[in-house]
């Protein structure tokens, strides 16, 4: 799936300004992660697992 045809989402705990959010999307095969402020612009994408793991630790945190 393209980055431009993906369904991004911000998350709950960004600030209601709507700045310096994250945005994520699950691209099939990665999952996409962009800054909120450049749309259709550069993203990194990551493998599922990874991801993943990144989360769980923000919860143990």
């Amino acid at each position: 799936m393209d980055h431009e045809d993906a369904r991004w989402f911000k998350s709950s705990y960004s600030g209601g300004s709507g700045t310096e959010c994250v945005e994520v999307a699950d691209l099939e095969s990665a999952v996409g992660v962009r800054d909120s402020k450049r749309l259709g612009g550069t993203h990194i994408a990551v493998r599922p697992a990874a991801w993943a793991q990144f989360v769980a630790s923000l919860r143990r945190a």
